[in-house]
């Protein structure tokens, strides 16, 4: 049994198909799988199909995620809101307080959106990537279950907690900084679990300092709190992991401080007793309309100057190009449009089974 590919368009549909049987609303459950598809279609496979089942079918089964979503509006002024997602699903959550961002946004300029009680919203680059469709600047981020330790320290303490910002450009794709505030974040390292690859030496250490490769082991470690991930930066002050740590806090003061909501130890999933619980998440969204302050067609241009600017510099011996933010994602699209969504075979099983499970009518090649 080798890696198969799924058309992204049928890999959608089966996402949406065993949301809505498991009893997310039709609707809702065609955000989900929209949002999901996106990290594939971008190439960012630690947050697409192979966390469908694990993240959210699992938890949806064990009872700490709702299918339904109570979106509950807790506090609004014309600029801002705090939203408590009351453990729904986290797409469907995010859609729609950046969607109220937005919208705030491009009537008084700027909005800003909070909320608490969340679950994993998939890939933030989603929901920076509406506002920019919308000539806003697109700013996001959220906590996550304890993993990184804190400078000097070897403790899994902060989330992975990504601070994602997306430009409006000129040019055929949106700027978009879309990544984790550790090395490494904990999805890829699911990745090579599923692949049978080690993680590399230097971004896991165990409670005494030790360094850890082997993956399985680490996401173990991870639960248990005897493995944490190194910030950005790395380990100590020397290479400037201090500025990975220091930017994972700030994610997530705004995650949790703004909306009243959990924070570092007391989002994993687990109470005293080790029984799973909801994980309470937070989010923020911010969307900054580009046509009250120079207009939307000048900001783009020299947005899209400075990018290019960056790509001509001179590059670096036997280096063929220089990138910036959201280039290879574009590429990686472009690529592999017409070949689908790669299906390793840990997922292949799983894709079976949930299938199976619903009784959903459908055929998969790696079946044949």
């Amino acid at each position: 049994m080798s890696d198969f590919y799924l058309p992204f368009d049928t890999a959608e549909k089966f996402m949406s198909d065993a949301f809505t049987a498991i009893g997310v609303p039709a609707d809702e459950a065609k955000i989900c799988a929209e949002v999901l598809i996106e990290s594939d279609k971008r190439g960012i496979f630690s947050h697409g199909m192979n966390r469908f089942k694990p993240i959210y079918i699992d938890r949806i089964n064990i009872g700490i995620q709702n299918v339904k979503t109570n979106f509950e509006i807790v506090r609004e002024t014309p600029t801002t809101a705090v939203i408590d997602g009351h453990d729904g699903m986290g797409h469907v959550i995010s859609h729609r307080a950046m969607n109220m961002a937005i919208d705030k946004a491009l009537e008084y300029g700027m909005g800003m959106v909070s909320v608490r009680n969340s679950t994993h919203y998939g890939i933030a680059g989603y929901y920076a990537s509406m506002a920019t469709e919308k000539n806003c600047i697109g700013i996001t981020g959220t906590n996550a279950r304890p993993s990184i330790a804190p400078t000097f320290g070897v403790e899994n303490m902060l989330g992975t907690n990504p601070l994602t910002v997306g430009f409006p450009t000129d040019e055929p794709f949106d700027f978009m900084l879309d990544c984790a505030t550790s090395i490494m974040q904990r999805g890829k390292i699911e990745v090579f679990n599923r692949v049978g690859q080690d993680t590399p030496a230097g971004v896991v250490t165990d409670r005494q300092g030790n360094v850890l490769v082997d993956s399985k082991e680490i996401l173990e470690k991870l639960t248990t709190g005897n493995a944490a991930l190194a910030p950005l930066g790395g380990f100590g002050e020397d290479t400037g992991g201090y500025k990975g740590y220091g930017y994972a806090t700030v994610v997530e003061i705004l995650s949790a401080a703004l909306a009243a909501g959990s924070f570092l130890k007391s989002l994993r999933g687990l109470d005293k007793d080790g029984n799973r619980v909801p994980y309470h998440l937070g989010h923020f969204f911010i969307a900054i309309n580009t046509e009250a302050f120079v207009g939307a067609d000048s900001f783009r241009k020299t947005t899209g100057d400075i990018l290019r600017e960056l790509r001509n510099s001179q590059k670096a011996p036997d280096q063929e190009r220089i990138y910036t933010a959201g280039e290879k994602e574009y590429l990686f699209y472009q690529e592999n449009k017409d070949k689908g969504v790669q299906i390793n075979k840990s997922l292949q099983g799983e894709l079976s089974e949930v299938r199976d499970m619903f009784n959903l009518d459908y055929h998969f090649p790696w079946e044949e």
